[in-house]
């Protein structure tokens, strides 16, 4: 049996590159940037009128100020948005812009129409409180033409897509994702649209696999096998041969059907471990193969095009719902963004009670999250076990507590994994 933090070294060390696609870039939200998104113009790309009003020429404006001149402007015309750029021929007239607009030749402030009276083709400004450039949004004053705007390793969200959008990135470089398939086993798990009989259950850990997986925007196909030993390998077999990640839920531990130990080692699975010292999921096993004899059609191509022996991964998490939930988002996730190149930090969280756990294991305590003073608290939230599906519902993320003591004070801080 290992420690957390072996395990997770242990994991990090097996990530592998899956390449690199090219997809639409409406289609990319979830997914991780493979290259540097760059300005391909100046931001704005023009002087952008930023209020509905009237543009003028501002020393013209000063100057009939200093002398105490009407601030009378006759309208020369209009500049809509999306229209080509018109000139002021005579500076001491105005020009009427609209939101988005061109800033006129010859014109350098807007005056908004709340400030302007208009009559009769002249507009009249009220107020004498008025700034050079004020309400235009200078050309190059977000960015500037081959300025880095989002950086590789990124994971797009709605905000990218704007920017991709604005630059005229249609398709996008992205991380290629894992092909995977999600395993339960067991005799006593029925479909989820049966009714289960007194000794059965409802299928479920292999469904919220699926759902952890969503949130990462992994697809991810599912199966479910029974306690046979001869058609665990014969399905295993194939599946190796086929995804680059297994993960499976249940038969890891003790039991007398807990067969999938041995039917890795019996196909060249090579067992990386196998227990953590944690509660929940301690019996969780850990291997790869990258050798194995596959066809032509199975080779792997790496982002480069080489051709190499497939590597695939397993997980074989514990059957008790809560232990396939924790090692899912703290082993899963951190070895999917180290292996997509994204940089997750560290978050923590403030215990809100004291709490007492006396076993020399890490335990993953459910919590719910609030803010208290701007600080994030994390309220402990009693639950029956491993196997109490339900009280999931009633937390928001696991927080990390040590092996190393069996006391933990209220206010004292620890890593925390958010799933809400």
């Amino acid at each position: 049996m290992i420690s957390v933090k072996e395990a997770k070294n242990i994991i990090l060390n097996s990530t592998q590159n899956f390449g690199i696609e090219e997809i639409p870039f409406i289609k990319s939200v979830g997914r991780v940037l493979k290259e540097d998104i760059l300005a391909d113009r100046d931001f704005p790309p023009f002087n952008r009128v930023s209020m509905d009003g009237i543009a003028i020429d501002f020393q013209e404006f000063s100057s009939r100020l200093r002398s105490n001149r009407p601030l009378n402007f006759k309208i020369e015309g209009i500049q809509p948005a999306g229209s080509k750029q018109i000139t002021l021929k005579n500076t001491e007239n105005c020009i009427e812009v609209m939101t988005g607009a061109v800033l006129p030749n010859n014109t350098n402030t807007v005056i908004r129409y709340e400030d302007v009276t208009i009559k009769n083709g002249i507009a009249t400004i009220n107020i004498d409180k008025i700034k050079d450039v004020q309400n235009v949004h200078q050309k190059g004053k977000d960015e500037k033409i081959g300025d880095l705007l989002i950086k590789k390793n990124t994971k797009i969200s709605a905000a990218e897509i704007g920017v991709l959008a604005t630059v005229g990135k249609s398709f996008v470089k992205v991380a290629k994702q894992p092909k995977v398939m999600i395993v339960s086993t067991g005799d006593e798990l029925v479909g989820v649209d049966e009714i289960p009989l007194e000794h059965q259950i409802r299928r479920s850990n292999v469904f919220t696999l699926v759902s952890l997986l969503e949130k990462l925007n992994i697809p991810s196909e599912t199966a479910h096998i029974t306690d046979d030993k001869p058609i665990l390998k014969q399905k295993i077999e194939a599946y190796l041969q086929e995804y680059d990640v297994l993960l499976f839920s249940g038969a890891v531990s003790k039991g007398k059907f807990d067969f999938l130990p041995q039917v890795f080692e019996e196909l060249g699975v090579e067992k990386l471990f196998h227990k953590i010292a944690q509660r929940p999921g301690k019996p969780f096993w850990f291997g790869s193969t990258a050798s194995l004899s596959i066809s032509e059609q199975d080779v792997y191509q790496n982002e480069k095009g080489n051709k190499n022996n497939k590597k695939t991964i397993v997980f074989g998490f514990p059957g008790n719902p809560i232990s396939t939930f924790v090692n899912c988002l703290a082993y899963f996730y951190s070895w999917y963004y180290k292996s997509v190149g994204v940089e997750v930090e560290e978050e923590t969280a403030i215990l809100a009670e004291d709490f007492v756990f006396k076993p020399s294991l890490t335990y993953f305590l459910q919590v719910k999250l609030s803010y208290k003073f701007g600080h994030l608290v994390a309220i402990p939230i009693t639950g029956n076990g491993s196997g109490d599906l339900a009280s999931l519902v009633n937390a928001d993320a696991f927080i990390q507590l040590p092996n190393d003591k069996n006391e933990f004070k209220s206010g004292e801080v620890f890593p925390v994994i958010r799933y809400r």
